[in-house]
């Protein structure tokens, strides 16, 4: 999975995908997996990360990066 390389990531989590002109604001949860996702983790590593970085249990990382994953692939931000 890797963040497609049209995409851009502003600081203050606002995401724009020039090819398709979208925009998309996140948190800084959010920041974080697409940073990882730039960085070419894989989703055991961007769980593991955040489960060191932020006060998250395993379980709830996975179902939310999940989740997350899942909507990035929706609006077409990721690719396999």
């Amino acid at each position: 999975m890797k963040l497609k390389n049209n995409i851009a990531i502003a600081e203050n989590g606002f995401i724009f995908n020039a090819a398709r002109g979208d925009s998309f604001t996140t948190n800084p949860i959010g920041i974080f997996i697409l940073q990882g996702l730039k960085n070419n983790w894989d989703k055991a590593r961007l769980c593991q990360e955040i489960l060191v970085k932020y006060e998250i249990d395993e379980a709830t990382c996975e179902k939310d990066l999940y989740d997350f994953l899942k909507m990035l692939k929706h609006y077409d931000l990721i690719e396999e």
